[in-house]
């Protein structure tokens, strides 16, 4: 018999332990809980490191916002998997339950998610298909309809109530919309303009912009306003906002991102 593991991540206890006790006497289950982001991101990082990775993570809408340490307590690994999740700023990270779904899509794609909530909200669901997340299920919900999302997702399928269908179309719609605008205005930019929005994506200062792309903090400044006055922003965190609607993710701080010379600017 083909197994299938599974690990609950909510953050009330109680309803923790009851669902995974729920869902462990179906004879092809194993199931763990975890009570919060981290405490998910540690399960999944050592299960996949003892070759025994979950399949299926059901995470709660509402998890609790909670911190991820910035050098002790999760691993390096785990960071990893919410790295493009929060901004990059040098302090400790704040994972909520969407923000879990993306980073575990993006640290081990083969779990597929599938977010528990109190409450149908299109918005909120159709956040949760855009961070990766495989299906949306009320926490009423029989245990049986929960298990055939279970399985159904993982054969690929996507699970929404009937009754959030319309309402998630329409916020999938809107959101591609905003989305072509956000990719036009980029496209705006120049090769040099671009390489200073990713290091703000990341969450570089000027002076840290500056020598990384081997620039005068002055060049720099004339750079970011030149991003903000082509995106049409005026902060910042505005052009951060707009540059991760189009997809522009940060800099990789692990590397060198242009060769000395300023050969872009």
């Amino acid at each position: 018999m083909v197994r299938i593991r599974v690990l609950v991540v909510d953050d009330h206890r109680i309803f923790a332990e009851s669902l995974a006790a729920a869902l462990a006497a179906e004879p092809d289950v194993d199931v763990a809980a975890a009570g919060s982001g981290p405490a998910a991101l540690r399960c999944l990082e050592r299960a996949a490191a003892e070759g025994r990775r979950f399949d299926v993570m059901l995470v709660d809408a509402d998890l609790g916002t909670c911190v991820v340490p910035g050098a002790n307590g999760v691993a390096n690994g785990a960071r990893a998997m919410v790295a493009r999740a929060v901004p990059d700023d040098g302090e400790d990270g704040l994972v909520d339950g969407i923000s879990l779904v993306v980073g575990v899509r993006t640290g081990q794609p083969s779990v597929r998610t599938v977010v528990l909530a109190e409450k149908d909200d299109p918005r909120r669901a159709a956040l949760a298909l855009q961070a990766g997340a495989s299906g949306w299920v009320a926490k009423d919900c029989s245990l049986q309809r929960l298990l055939a999302v279970i399985r159904g997702v993982l054969r690929d399928e996507t699970h929404l109530p009937p009754a959030l269908l319309t309402g998630v179309l329409r916020e999938l719609t809107a959101a591609r919309k905003h989305r072509t605008e956000s990719e036009r205005l980029v496209e705006s930019l120049t090769p040099r303009e671009r390489e200073v929005l990713r290091c703000m994506v990341a969450g570089l200062g000027r002076k840290a912009v500056a020598e990384r792309l081997f620039l005068s903090p002055h060049t720099v400044r004339t750079h970011m306003q030149n991003v903000l006055g082509k995106l049409g922003v005026h902060s910042t965190l505005a052009a951060v906002a707009l540059a991760r609607r189009a997809g522009v993710g940060p800099v990789d701080l692990a590397g060198d991102v242009v060769e000395r010379g300023g050969q872009l600017a």
